[in-house]
């Protein structure tokens, strides 16, 4: 019998053995061809986003190439002239070496020489026009190099092929960047589709091993089990029939007798009648409560607690619960003052026809508690510290509310109502009987009038733009960098780089406003910058708002631990209006260099 179950379990497990390897081997395989081919995709994809970027350097060259060149023709000095020439020369390098190597690679810039039919074909037509513009250049900078004093009706032909040959390079440079990010495009959703054919493939393998590899096992594994099971039954018949009812019955005492000292020695065990008397207690509750003395009448409850309503509490307990249990946390003190927390559970059982106990056992969970009790009390403390800055933000908003209604009030009354008064007796003194100093008069009158009404937009534009309700986010902030330009006298610039013209809910496009107004107005008031950018770009999924400016930067982590500032409130406004909207903010300066201020809104 036993080396029929000796070579049962031997094969049967050799045939485990056997099926894992092969499952695992299975899908280790899977796992390695699909890195393998992804990687190899990968691979031919690293080097798009550089052709790419180089292809769109290329029109921007051009440009520079032909601003350089009319420079050159209003150059009032040979100095002046020959610094041209010099930075003529390294632009014309530049474009000719990245359009060869556009078309032909180059390992140092990283362009592999790999284009397709289409962009060859485009590349075909551009070639004579690059060619032109590059001999029209190279006789411009030969010419000044022979003579640097040369007129400029010598190369004036050379600049004008330049500037009529910019734009047709300029359409044909734009129709290849097109075509490289279409190419690219097209490798993305290849990977998709190659990683979506590969994951099918390992399910498919998954799906063969459960059904050729696992669930048989499974099922042999059950047969193995089954036939144990019941030589298992077979020798326990064999067993009970072979001893004796008193040898049973004495190792059935010696093995309770070695549980009743296991419970005594490790558990905080205890037995107690139905009105709380002790019947026993285990060496281990002893030793924690110090009490070693009890006799017949000593109630549970005295030996639980030195306190009153602490005992009041268990005796509660015992009344209430003696007849169907109960499990719980319960507080104890012990002889020495000793405060200890319990998971006790009160178990009743009945020890014959006429009486019944309860069975105590209980845990010692006093570190638990005390942790469970210090967190809750943490929590709290950061709730009443969230709450405390929140009033802050909040009293800040109001008063910063207050401050802009006064400013408000104070434009309409210096300004508006100071024009308008002027323009009330400037209308009761006209004399209608002097036509030529009527005439005069009427002329002020309109000046008034138009600086009332520029006042009068100026004072709603500050408070909600017309052309937030009525066009939306992109023609606001775009109003927006006109008109602080205007007011400022710095260069504020506006670019929507993807064209992006949707309509957003109206919270969201005031919120957005909002926080670049908050944007610029700093760069404008702390950062002393001369130069500031707003850039908007947009996915399917996220609208892009970025706003770089040129000043002297800011450290972010001091801004964040001044509270009550008015530069470290004004970014705490602005991500407290992103929040709401579900939105982003990313803030990136370092002192003494620019600022960028980056927003992200998903659509």
């Amino acid at each position: 019998m036993t080396n029929k179950s000796n070579s049962l379990d031997i094969r049967t497990f050799k045939k485990l053995r056997r099926l894992y390897i092969i499952a695992l081997s299975a899908i280790a395989l899977s796992v390695v061809i699909s890195q393998f081919l992804i990687r190899k995709h990968l691979n031919n994809q690293q080097s798009d986003s550089t052709v790419i970027n180089i292809a769109g350097r290329q029109r921007m060259l051009s440009q520079k190439l032909a601003k350089e060149v009319v420079l050159l023709s209003t150059a009032n000095n040979v100095e002046n002239r020959l610094s041209i020439r010099k930075k003529l020369e390294s632009t014309l390098l530049l474009w000719e070496t990245s359009h060869s190597s556009l078309q032909k690679g180059n390992i140092n810039l990283g362009l592999p020489n790999e284009n397709s039919t289409i962009v060859k074909g485009l590349f075909t037509k551009l070639n004579p026009i690059f060619k032109t513009i590059k001999d029209a250049s190279v006789k411009i900078i030969q010419k000044i190099e022979e003579s640097p004093n040369t007129s400029v009706e010598n190369f004036t032909a050379n600049i004008e092929k330049i500037k009529e040959n910019e734009s047709h390079f300029l359409d044909i440079m734009d129709q290849i960047v097109n075509q490289y990010d279409s190419e690219a495009e097209k490798k993305v959703s290849w990977l998709r589709v190659l990683e979506l054919l590969l994951m099918t493939f390992t399910l498919l393998i998954l799906l063969g091993e459960l059904l050729f590899i696992f669930w048989p096992t499974a099922r042999t594994v059950k047969n193995s089990i089954s036939k144990l099971l019941e030589a298992e039954k077979k020798a326990k018949k064999m067993a009970f029939d072979a001893d004796e009812l008193s040898a049973t019955k004495e190792k059935s005492i010696k093995e309770l007798s070695a549980l009743t000292r296991a419970m005594d020695e490790t558990l905080l065990f205890a037995r107690i009648n139905s009105n709380g008397t002790i019947v026993q207690i285990g060496s281990k509750f002893s030793r924690l409560f110090k009490f070693n003395k009890f006799n017949a009448n000593t109630n549970f409850s005295e030996f639980i607690s030195v306190h009153e309503n602490e005992r009041l509490v268990l005796e509660d307990l015992i009344v209430r619960y003696k007849k169907t249990g109960w499990q719980g946390e319960l507080k104890a003190t012990t002889s020495n003052n000793i405060g200890v927390w319990l998971e006790m559970s009160m178990i009743p059982f009945n020890t014959n026809k006429n009486s019944s106990e309860l069975l105590i056992i209980a845990s010692d969970i006093t570190k638990k508690k005390e942790a469970q009790l210090e967190i809750e009390r943490l929590t709290k403390d950061n709730f009443e510290e969230k709450m405390n800055q929140q009033k802050i933000i909040s009293s800040k908003i109001i008063e910063n509310q207050e401050k802009e209604q006064n400013r408000i009030a104070k434009d309409v009354h210096d300004g508006i109502g100071q024009m308008l008064t002027g323009l009330k007796y400037n209308l009761e003194s006209i004399n209608l009987k002097d036509i030529e100093k009527a005439t005069l008069k009427i002329e002020l009158l309109k000046e008034q009038a138009a600086n009332i009404i520029k006042g009068v937009r100026a004072a709603t534009f500050n408070l909600t733009p017309p052309e937030l309700t009525d066009h939306g986010i992109v023609p606001a902030i775009s109003k927006l960098t006109q008109e602080l330009s205007k007011l400022t006298g710095k260069n504020i610039l506006m670019y929507n780089k993807t064209d992006f013209n949707q309509r957003l809910d109206s919270l969201v496009e005031i919120n957005i406003y909002r926080i670049t107004q908050e944007a610029i107005n700093n760069a404008i008031k702390y950062a002393e910058s001369t130069h500031i950018i707003v850039t908007i770009t947009y996915t399917e999924k996220i609208l892009s708002i970025v706003i770089d400016d040129n000043g002297k930067g800011f450290d972010i982590t001091k801004v964040k631990s001044e509270k009550n500032g008015d530069g470290g409130m004004g970014l705490t406004f602005m991500r407290e209006r992103i929040k709401y909207i579900n939105g982003r903010l990313f803030i990136n300066s370092v002192p003494n260099k620019n600022t960028r201020i980056t927003l992200n809104v998903p659509l």
